[in-house]
């Protein structure tokens, strides 16, 4: 070390640091019980942050306008659009030129001399000292690049296409909450109506049962038609269990979806159990086709995509052309042996990468076939859009067939139900026949609620399919009153097929 030149021995030192720390081992840090609870904590405070209470019996139309204004999914939506929109707008700054300020010190440890030798190759005596041993340099560059114009000027292009296929993909994820929590609220719906039925049918089966078990062991009955009876008892306590099992999670997915907490119980409102009207289905089958293909969420996306695959193929075309740059400087160095130390400095370069020669026509190829599989991939979009409006009307058409036989069945088992109770005050019908009718009025006003869920659901499949929103406003912007007052004034998007705007797309709250 001591022969080491002075100079040198900081470097040295320097690096031997520098190596050290490269070799250092990096363990994996586990997160601790302390830090997760903390985090877990906050998290959990962020989720209910600004996030009303309720306060009373949930309706439909707040529940969708909670679900709008509170869901932690759409909000990520919301947060994917706004960071695309931030990413269109620094994509503007790529197509502007480069202004860079440079700063920097020089020194060493002795002098830079130089000598001078003549035509005839003799060297000089003499001597000369250039620069000084220490100095600093200054700069104010101005650099515009054509390559990195135009590849900016196409970048940002996609990226403002990337902006709006945030959005359909917003506009898609709302129309399935939607449907998601249609089809939930009345699951819930339906548990709340027949919880208590279920209960009191519950109690009768078990009571019945326990009395058919005495009479058995009492040798009061056939012992055969006893256990036929109390059969048929069980298998009614089980379809009852059933019943409510399938129903116990619909609370919990509705808590879920609109962002309250999981263990609320929610009172949900007395509705009117009733589909829409059936002018839906007079609307002609070719009108929904126009707007299924100019609306719809889905296939508005891959209009996007083929526009980003062809700006893809001008990048490459850009890349293959020559480049051209243009630098214009103030530049200041403090060198007390310059004769002008300060100067200004321009310069004009062309470039070209001659392996572009070979390269360009399978870019070329490769940014075509881009194109093509994006035109395959919207036919075959635009082919079973058209497809799920055919199905989705039938859908719809055979959902409501369904709806009003199950309403007939469940009107029919209600009048029997009562029928039978009546018999039973009177001592005329058994406990069983009580409980079998009973059982069955539960199970057919169970149908009937999922028949509802299902015309809900298939209208809005359709609604999804033909890419119609509802007439509201901003859900960030709307307070959730009002977005209620908007769901339930607005909501159903059907009218807009009536109007001459139908094939103008709408922004998505």
């Amino acid at each position: 070390m001591s022969t080491l030149p002075r100079v040198f021995k900081p470097l040295v030192l320097a690096a031997a640091v520098l190596a050290l720390a490269g070799c250092s081992t990096i363990v994996p840090a586990p997160l601790a019980a302390n830090d997760l609870q903390v985090s877990t904590q906050a998290d959990r405070q962020a989720m209910r942050q600004d996030v009303q209470p309720i306060t009373g019996p949930l309706t439909l139309e707040e529940a969708l306008a909670r679900a709008l204004k509170y869901n932690l999914d759409r909000r990520a939506k919301l947060m994917e659009e706004a960071l695309a929109l931030n990413q269109l707008d620094v994509s503007h700054f790529d197509m502007l030129p480069r202004l860079m300020a440079q700063a920097g010190y020089a020194t060493r440890n002795n002098d830079k001399i130089s000598q001078s030798r003549n035509m005839d190759g003799v060297l000089s005596t003499g001597q000369f000292i250039s620069q000084e041993r220490s100095h600093s340099q200054f700069e104010l560059g101005f650099t515009w690049n054509l390559l990195d114009y135009g590849l900016g000027y196409y970048g940002a292009h996609q990226q403002a296409n990337r902006l709006l296929i945030a959005s359909e993909k917003r506009r898609k994820a709302m129309h399935l909450l939607m449907q998601d929590v249609r089809t939930v609220y009345w699951r819930a719906t339906s548990a709340q109506k027949l919880r208590s039925e279920i209960e009191k049918t519950v109690v009768l089966a078990e009571e019945a049962l326990a009395d058919s078990r005495k009479a058995e062991a009492e040798r009061l009955r056939n012992p055969l038609d006893a256990l036929r009876y109390q059969r048929q008892l069980m298998e009614n306590l089980r379809l009852l269990e059933a019943i409510d099992q399938e129903l116990s999670s619909a609370q919990v997915e509705l808590t879920s979806l609109i962002n309250a907490p999981l263990g609320q119980a929610i009172q949900l409102a007395e509705t009117d159990a009733k589909p829409a009207d059936a002018t839906v289905l007079n609307i002609p089958v070719q009108v929904m086709e126009d707007v299924a293909l100019a609306l719809n969420a889905e296939l508005r996306e891959q209009h996007y995509n083929t526009r980003v695959a062809r700006e893809e193929t001008r990048k490459t075309l850009v890349r293959l052309f020559p480049n051209v740059s243009f630098s214009y400087a103030l530049k200041y160095d403090s060198d007390n042996y310059l004769v002008n130390r300060n100067w200004n400095e321009a310069g004009l370069q062309l470039s070209y990468n001659l392996f572009n020669v070979l390269t360009g026509p399978t870019q070329l190829k490769l940014a075509e076939a881009g194109i093509k599989l994006s035109d395959q991939r919207r036919m075959a979009t635009q082919m079973a859009v058209l497809t799920q409006v055919h199905l989705g009307r039938l859908q719809l058409h055979n959902a409501r067939n369904q709806f009003q036989r199950a309403d007939a069945i469940y009107n029919t088992d209600v009048k029997i139900a009562d029928i039978v109770r009546n018999r039973e005050a009177a001592q005329a019908q058994s406990k069983l026949d009580s409980v079998s009718n009973a059982t069955s009025a539960i199970l057919s006003l169970l149908r009937r609620y999922q028949a509802l869920a299902q015309v809900q659901a298939a209208e809005d499949r359709l609604l999804a399919n033909l890419g119609l929103d509802p007439q509201i406003g901003s859900s960030g912007e709307l307070t959730l009153a009002r977005l209620t007052e908007e769901v339930k004034r607005n909501g159903n998007p059907w009218t807009a097929l009536q109007t001459p705007k139908a094939l103008q797309p709408k922004a998505v709250p």
